[in-house]
């Protein structure tokens, strides 16, 4: 893990002891390296299975920006080994999106802009949502990866309408306790997380802005 504030780690630990704190602190596979995301993954020569950015929005000024755009895209996939897949938050992606909001002639979403921009490096793309209570509404994810060839569209589909059953099989597998440790992700709600609305659907398919280094674009 790469964070770019040693405090709120630290914050974290403290008061939010049911995501593991020590346990997950003093577990030999954890790293945790208080610094810059962008610089690091730049630098690194390490390779990586998955590569997961719960960043911060890009907003103008805002720490995060560079890591929205092609070019960090196109590094990203380098740091992949074969099959390696790529997340990032994506911003606010509600079921019915409101009236384009404009602000300085500044289209305050990025959930479109930052799938279009996965789209021109990755070979398949897949957008989902879910609800963030404490954000207050639905919110955007993309995951990205390349194929292993099999057409994208063949790819992309297995992810959004897998057997509900065959979710629920991994899930004991994979995850100690199975089902009766997760409070909320099951194969039910694997179908409903990628299963976007037709006005996100409609609203994603009108949007065509590519973020790149020289033209970013804001969240806000």
């Amino acid at each position: 893990m790469v964070d770019l504030d040693a405090k709120v780690v630290e914050v974290s630990e403290k008061y939010l002891p049911e995501w593991g704190g020590q346990s997950v602190l003093t577990d030999p596979r954890f790293e945790l390296v208080i610094g810059d995301a962008y610089g690091y993954l730049l630098k690194t020569e390490e390779m990586f299975d998955v590569v997961i950015m719960d960043i911060s929005d890009p907003i103008e000024a805002g720490p995060g920006v560079m890591l929205y755009t092609k070019e960090f895209y196109e590094h990203a996939v380098t740091r992949l080994n074969p099959n390696g897949v790529f997340v990032t938050q994506g911003g606010t992606a509600e079921s019915i999106p409101s009236a384009v909001v404009k602000v300085h002639d500044i289209d305050p979403s990025c959930f479109a802009p930052i799938y279009n921009t996965l789209k021109a490096v990755f070979h398949c793309v897949v957008p989902y949502t879910t609800h963030i209570p404490s954000f207050g509404g639905d919110w955007g994810f993309i995951m990205a990866f390349n194929d292993d060839g099999n057409p994208a569209t063949d790819q992309e589909r297995a992810w959004k309408i897998p057997d509900e059953d065959a979710v629920n099989a991994l899930v004991h597998k994979q995850i100690t306790g199975g089902s009766d440790a997760l409070k909320f992700y099951d194969g039910t709600t694997h179908l409903r997380m990628f299963a976007l609305t037709k006005p996100l659907r409609n609203y994603m398919a009108q949007d065509e802005r590519i973020m790149t280094r020289e033209n970013p674009i804001f969240m806000y």
